[in-house]
């Protein structure tokens, strides 16, 4: 994709990207020729990001006041046009459905789908008007493939899922085009941020999964072997660039061999067989 004015790059929002897959594209993006605005939570993690001159603007998806005043800043440092939306900012909830209680779930939703709406339904009029653009959702295999003791995410994601596509077939025509990246397991600070939500959120002792969250959280701790086909976010900033130039973005793009692997079995196998698999892993 470029810019339609040959002297200026084009211009993308990149969220969550204080660490992991969003520092990592926001940088790759800017070396590619992008003007980036990165978005991070905390103002002590935009220093390294302006170092390597990236825009770096504090946004919270669950502040809509912060989601306003980010698009306000974008819009008025570019003259009102937007090229790309990256949405990559949100967390883990692990824990049995049975142990999560309403606010931790509705929480989950509050960052990892409403925030991202939130942000996405402010770009599109622009996006419209402009004739072109490229929204992308950072999904997960668990948007796609379930899996035990993450149900709170497993669902955030289905719902991201099911919004992108429907806005994907809505947009049609309108030169605004939508992808789901959908990685498997990626070297980031995810885990460990996990494990402090669910030590926050979940009362592991009195559950009746205690035993089963003692060796999660052993996992989650890496005292346990390390996550199998784990690829760098290198992995997802490929598959990026091609859902931001490619003349045809593709609908997904499934990142690592374990998240390719679950969603062939989920095509080819009879579904009670699928889950009775998936419910032994993890």
């Amino acid at each position: 994709m470029s810019s339609p004015h040959a002297t200026t790059p084009p211009s993308i929002i990149v969220t969550g990207c204080s660490s992991g897959i969003g520092a990592h594209c926001a940088r790759a993006l800017k070396a590619e020729g992008w003007r980036v605005f990165a978005t991070v939570r905390r103002e002590e993690d935009r220093a390294s990001l302006e170092a390597d001159g990236i825009e770096a603007l504090l946004m919270d998806y669950t502040k809509a006041d912060t989601i306003a005043a980010l698009v306000e800043t974008v819009f008025s440092r570019t003259g009102g046009r937007l090229d790309a939306l990256f949405n990559n900012g949100a967390y883990g909830q692990a824990g049995a459905v049975e142990d999560l209680p309403v606010d931790v779930l509705r929480q989950q939703f509050e960052t990892n789908v409403f925030g991202w709406h939130d942000l996405t339904r402010r770009v599109i009029p622009t996006m419209r008007r402009q004739g072109s653009g490229r929204i992308v959702q950072c999904s997960s295999i668990l948007g796609i493939v379930p899996y035990r003791w993450r149900g709170a995410y497993n669902a955030s994601k289905f719902a991201l899922e099911a919004l992108s596509l429907t806005m994907r077939m809505e947009l049609a025509g309108s030169g605004v085009h939508v992808s789901l990246i959908e990685p498997g397991p990626i070297t980031s600070r995810f885990t460990a941020t996990a494990l402090t939500y669910i030590e926050k959120n979940i009362d592991l002792e009195n559950s009746v999964h205690a035993e089963e969250y003692r060796r999660q959280l052993q996992r989650l701790r890496g005292e346990s072997k390390p996550a199998r086909g784990k690829l760098g976010p290198e992995a997802v900033h490929a598959v990026l660039r091609h859902a931001l130039t490619a003349k045809a973005p593709r609908p997904h793009y499934i990142v690592t061999t374990p998240a390719k692997q679950g969603a062939l079995l989920k095509k080819l196998l009879p579904a009670a067989l699928f889950y009775r698999i998936i419910g032994r892993l993890g």
